[in-house]
């Protein structure tokens, strides 16, 4: 899909008429980043429809490219529900509450792969990239920004000088593709990203290969704003968490890829929030 094509399906699920659900409710908004594209309009159509008749009000899907835009919707009142990454989600705490976090292969979890072109046979780790052209995902993207500039922190590096070049992509998926175009010399990208592409689209994820698989961190969660309602909390919480129990909702599982939704659980993003709390003392650092 390409960036024209993703701004339109945005205003579309954005300000389409809520005619399905009565044309009175107030629409439940929830933020979404690109991270699988793949039948994204017809995936999202589906969720939508199943959200909206098992909880009794309107639903609108508000994409945005980037965390940042994400967020900054949150600060100012313009979503109720959002599927963060988890450094977001540990930045955002004092706006929002954990709602429910997905289950891919049975767990909670998700890992950081290291890609490098297929070609690049000698790579083993990170070290190897020194001097060479490096792809960032996202500027608040754990596995894609955060955790390579903690890992080359603990090898004693300075993740400013380290690389000859770098470079944001915007998405997991557009810094898989840099690798496998050779735009760039590695990359690290969400393994729940990358295992979906090697399933639907091989001839990608096979001009890649992956040098190192990170320790699990907890998954990406889906978060309500703190005013969102109790009551419309805990019934979206019901309804995410049950629906693995009927056939739509496997199906619509499916092709999220994923098992499931669990109650969120805090613990799970303690290790993000404490790299996140020390990139920030390193960055205070840094300006004196």
């Amino acid at each position: 899909m390409h960036r024209r094509e993703f701004i339109a399906l945005s205003s579309l699920l954005l300000f389409s008429s809520p005619s399905r659900a009565g044309g009175k409710a107030t629409p439940l908004r929830i933020g979404l980043t690109p991270t699988l594209l793949h039948e994204r309009h017809a995936l999202l159509a589906d969720w939508q429809t199943y959200l909206e008749a098992r909880l009794g009000v309107p639903v609108r899907f508000v994409l945005r490219d980037s965390y940042s835009d994400t967020m900054d919707l949150i600060k100012q009142q313009r979503l109720d529900i959002a599927w963060l990454s988890d450094y977001p989600y540990v930045l955002m705490k004092p706006w929002v509450r954990l709602l429910v976090t997905p289950l891919k292969d049975g767990r909670p979890l998700y890992r950081s792969y290291l890609i490098v072109p297929a070609r690049d046979t000698r790579s083993r780790s990170i070290a190897d990239l020194e001097g060479k052209v490096f792809a960032y995902a996202d500027p608040y993207s754990h596995t894609g920004y955060l955790f390579p500039r903690h890992v080359l922190t603990t090898l004693g590096k300075s993740p400013k000088t380290f690389f000859g070049r770098t470079f944001f992509t915007w998405s997991h998926r557009k810094a898989i593709e840099a690798v496998a175009q050779h735009l760039a010399d590695g990359a690290a990208v969400e393994s729940y990203v990358w295992d979906a592409l090697a399933r639907e689209e091989p001839r990608l994820t096979s001009a890649t290969r992956i040098v190192n698989r990170s320790r699990e961190f907890g998954f990406p969660p889906l978060v309500a704003v703190n005013n969102l309602p109790e009551k419309t909390f805990q019934t979206l919480r019901r309804v995410l968490t049950e629906m693995h129990q009927n056939a739509q909702g496997r199906g619509i599982l499916a092709r999220l890829h994923l098992d499931g939704f669990v109650p969120g659980d805090a613990g799970l993003y303690s290790e993000v929030e404490r790299m996140a709390q020390a990139a920030a003392k390193q960055d205070d650092a840094a300006r004196f």
